[in-house]
């Protein structure tokens, strides 16, 4: 039946007003889209949780001051499909977005890394430590015991003391500290590996794990960097000569936790497997988290007749070919 006038009129009122409508929305989210929001601070940090709804994360960044409201967003996120896309993780701004832009980055998942240094000498358990301590890492590791842990990521040694090299390691927030454990270990065999067949020839070291047992002891006996090939001569000179080591980093090692930063006659005399003054040959373990530089010292060694070394007080050593000539350089700088 055909319309009469005064309908088709209403109809074509009703269509205009809405594709107006349509218009007006159309031209209102892409004002919404493209308008700079107001950063709360520069750089401006945030994170999405796992698990949470387009609403729930609306609303944090409206709590955190991100978002004037919280329904634009969702609706824009909504029109554009991407309500169900989002990226948990930690985000840092650090300059002005727009709602688009912001949109994009926590749907693409453009996480901010952060970082932690493992400082060369460390010793694992204050690598551990400071893993524990970091706020922005899942703490994975709890409750277990070191051999947990090597298990977990895969080591094949009972000691985690020198396996894992010291470096600065990037990370997303909520990563595990087995994840940065696993990386650090595989980057020392890497580094030792390397190393190690490229050495020089006629060392007194059997394995790769015995240059980073000795690495680890030229690490902390290190003061200044250029004495760092000449103190690893030297204890190749006592390995070759079958001499005692004696080096005080491992008898400090083997008294452990209880070490109260003075190093005893009584300490001297005390066996344990670190005691290098009355046991021959390198320690069962590396004593410390060796960096590059003490491993390619080791492995390139200087080539010289020292087989002693006494510290100056300024940082560097002073280097013996005999017990008369140290004798004189104890006295001279230690006494």
């Amino acid at each position: 039946m055909a319309r009469s006038y005064a309908e088709c009129m209403t109809m074509k009122r009703i269509f205009t007003l809405v594709m107006l409508l349509v218009l007006l929305a159309t031209g209102g989210l892409g004002y919404y889209a493209y308008r700079p929001l107001t950063l709360p601070a520069t750089p401006f940090e945030f994170d999405l949780k796992q698990g949470g709804s387009l609403k729930s994360t609306a609303r944090e960044m409206q709590q955190s001051g991100l978002l004037d409201q919280q329904w634009p967003f969702v609706l824009f996120a909504r029109v554009l499909g991407k309500s169900t896309q989002l990226k948990a993780g930690n985000y840092e701004l650090k300059q002005p977005v727009s709602p688009l832009q912001l949109l994009n980055i926590i749907t693409k998942g453009e996480f901010s890394q952060r970082r932690i240094s493992v400082i060369e000498g460390w010793t694992f358990g204050q690598f551990r430590s400071t893993l524990d301590s970091n706020r922005y890492i899942a703490h994975d590791t709890i409750g277990l015991s070191d051999l947990e842990i090597l298990q977990r990521i895969g080591a094949i040694e009972n000691h985690p003391e020198g396996l894992f090299f010291p470096d600065t390691y990037n990370f997303v927030s909520g990563s595990s500290d087995l994840a940065i454990l696993k990386i650090a270990y595989h980057t020392m065999q890497q580094r030792l590996q390397e190393a190690w067949a490229n050495r020089a020839d006629n060392l007194p070291l059997k394995t790769p794990y015995q240059a980073l047992i000795l690495a680890s002891i030229v690490e902390k006996e290190t003061g200044t960097a250029s004495d760092r090939s000449m103190i690893a001569g030297v204890f190749m000179n006592r390995l070759r000569k079958n001499m005692l080591l004696q080096t005080d980093p491992a008898v400090i090692y083997g008294i452990g936790e209880t070490f109260d930063g003075n190093l005893r006659r009584r300490d001297l005399l005390a066996d344990s497997p670190y005691n290098t003054y009355l046991r021959r040959g390198l320690p069962p373990t590396p004593i410390a988290l060796p960096g590059m530089a003490a491993l390619q010292a080791t492995l390139h060694p200087a080539q010289t007749d020292a087989l002693y070394f006494v510290a100056r007080g300024d940082g560097s050593s002073q280097f013996s070919s005999n017990l008369k000539a140290h004798n004189r350089a104890v006295d001279q700088y230690q006494k």
